[in-house]
């Protein structure tokens, strides 16, 4: 196992010191933090690989501080909280949440997730080295070193790592179907689950950022029952 180090933000103190002791049971670093504050203090002094935090906490809640953590490229976020309602699954990952658990949940499942964002994370990295970090297509530009797609007129646009996955594996198989089943697993290191949106909320985002360039076609159909296809020209 690499040296991941992981960040609690959680202002309940039970919660918070069993999710430690969980997680330094799997061997990896933890740390603690219990609002936005203390944990701006500690992602500026460590070099932390995944965060996992509650959405209800004091001050600026988790989803306005998921919003701020979701243009770093190397950074996971799970969202581990009692709020059950659809709307907030969902807004978790429209800002780029990684994975989302209610609570109560169950700790093994937790440290799976949490090794499979981890492990995708490295992967995504080493695959930066190797593959064209730079892709065109349709005038637009996807810069896999920045994470960030670049419009025909220029607007730049940063993207969660979920999308970026996304898009990539769809540019990869221009022309073909892609089942929503491989894009989750492209995406999130994870299989698809029942009424799992995730896959369907992150194309829906890719949507609206070519929509905001009048000139660009639809690029990525629905494939009804199967999957998506990607339609655009690859340069």
């Amino acid at each position: 196992m690499e040296n991941y180090q992981i960040l609690i933000v959680e202002d309940e103190d039970v919660t918070r010191f069993n999710l430690r002791n969980l997680f330094e049971a799997e061997g990896y670093k933890v740390f603690e933090a219990v609002d936005g504050e203390s944990m701006a203090s500690i992602l500026s002094q460590q070099a932390i690989n995944l965060v996992i935090m509650d959405i209800n906490l004091p001050g600026k809640n988790g989803l306005l501080l998921g919003r701020e953590l979701a243009s770093n490229k190397n950074l996971g976020l799970i969202f581990l909280t009692g709020r059950d309602s659809d709307i907030d699954k969902i807004l978790g990952l429209e800002i780029g949440a990684d994975d989302y658990l209610t609570k109560p949940f169950n700790p093994r499942e937790l440290t799976i997730r949490a090794r499979n964002i981890l492990s995708r994370i490295g992967q995504t990295n080493a695959e930066d080295e190797t593959e064209q970090a730079i892709l065109t297509f349709n005038k637009w530009t996807l810069n896999g070193n920045s994470r960030e797609m670049t419009s025909p007129t220029g607007n730049v646009i940063a993207i969660p790592r979920g999308e970026y996955r996304a898009l990539r594996l769809l540019m990869k198989n221009t022309g073909q179907i892609v089942s929503r089943q491989t894009l989750i697993k492209e995406m999130t290191g994870r299989d698809l689950r029942s009424n799992d949106r995730t896959v369907d909320v992150t194309i829906r985002r890719l949507r609206k950022h070519f929509e905001s360039d009048t000139e660009t076609p639809e690029l990525i159909n629905t494939i009804h029952g199967e999957g998506y296809r990607f339609v655009g020209k690859v340069d």
